[in-house]
């Protein structure tokens, strides 16, 4: 037997790509799959790719199947991990790929989520930023990023970090596919309002993800614009930095290049290659590409991500694998699914 593995928000996107790396995982074993409002329907009729899996039954989270698991996935709605959590032993691991966690400041979680009072933080499970690995191994509680802060702070993080662009004056166009807005049906993700067009949403600083960007960047001043696109899902990420004097693009490949050596899911395309959100699609991985815009004086990175791999699932499996103490790969890859 491997170690126990319970999947809370099962129904949903993020738990279904969740229980799809799971069900190949070579250390971690589904023991509960668990949903509110669909306990005691089969899994296969929400998740019918899941075709070894089809068979379970959604439970509710507090069965004791949830509460005894080895480690505990919530892919809950934002503002709901908290009561759960509480609930699971300190031993338990419990990576939460909610916001709940996330935020180090009250009143930020208090103005872009509200509702529920701040429940605290945990460990920042990003990988890839410098010492996290090693609070990573160590923790027992660790809050998933967000899929588009992962794109921007994995384009950005490096540049500022190397003084090569400044804090202030960051902007990012980011585009996202539909499965980021979840499953609950709206009128603006049916496929006819989708198909053939790109809708801007939640404009001029209203999207709820900022806060966690500047938080990880430590930003002066950033401008974030998130685009609805039509396809179901991968994050395309331009973000753009003011220049230092005399920065170039090679400084700026090398500042990535170096920050990412040996990273096994993130890549720097060959210089004139860029990211497309195909190339990502079921992985865990980053593509990254930057050039130097010298006529308006600015650093240009291009991020690609599947929003469900190392946006949400992905890297949270990438997480509990570290903090369990197996390879950081297990059950993952930096290989996408083409055409």
């Amino acid at each position: 037997m491997g170690t126990s593995a319970a999947v809370v928000g099962a129904s949903g996107y993020a738990g279904g790509e969740l229980l799809r790396l799971l069900a190949a995982h070579p250390h971690l074993d589904v023991a509960a799959v668990a949903a509110g409002s669909n306990a005691g329907r089969p899994l296969g009729e929400l998740h019918p790719q899941l075709v070894t899996l089809a068979d379970r039954v959604l439970v509710g989270a507090d069965d004791p199947s949830v509460l005894g698991a080895d480690v505990v996935f919530l892919a809950l709605p934002h503002g709901e991990s908290a009561a759960l959590a509480a609930q699971l032993p300190d031993g338990t691991l419990v990576v939460d790929l909610g916001a709940d966690f996330r935020l180090r400041s009250a009143a930020d979680w208090e103005r872009w989520y509200g509702g529920t009072p701040h429940a605290g933080t945990w460990v920042y499970g990003m990988p890839e930023l410098p010492g996290a690995r090693a609070a990573i191994r160590n923790a027992r509680r660790i809050a998933n990023p967000g899929c588009y802060p992962t794109s921007v702070i994995l384009a950005l993080s490096p540049l500022l970090a190397a003084g090569l662009v400044e804090r202030d004056d960051l902007v990012v166009v980011a585009a996202s596919g539909t499965s980021g807005a979840g499953r609950t049906a709206t009128p603006r993700l049916l496929g006819s309002e989708v198909m053939g067009d790109l809708t801007p949403y939640k404009v001029g600083g209203a999207h709820q993800h900022l806060p966690e960007i500047r938080q990880a960047l430590d930003a002066g001043t950033l401008s974030f614009t998130p685009v609805l696109a039509p396809m179901p899902r991968g994050i395309l990420a331009t973000s753009t930095a003011q220049l230092r004097p005399g920065v170039s693009t090679a400084q700026l490949r090398d500042a990535l290049a170096e920050a990412y050596d040996g990273e096994p899911f993130v890549t720097l395309l060959p210089e004139g290659r860029w990211p497309h959100t195909a190339a990502t699609f079921g992985s865990n991985a980053c593509q990254l590409q930057v050039t130097a815009d010298d006529d308006a004086g600015r650093a240009v990175v291009v991020a690609a991500i599947d929003n469900l791999g190392k946006g949400a699932a992905g890297q949270a499996v990438q997480n509990a694998n570290l903090a369990l103490g197996y390879d950081e790969t297990a059950g993952l890859t930096a290989n996408g699914v083409a055409p």
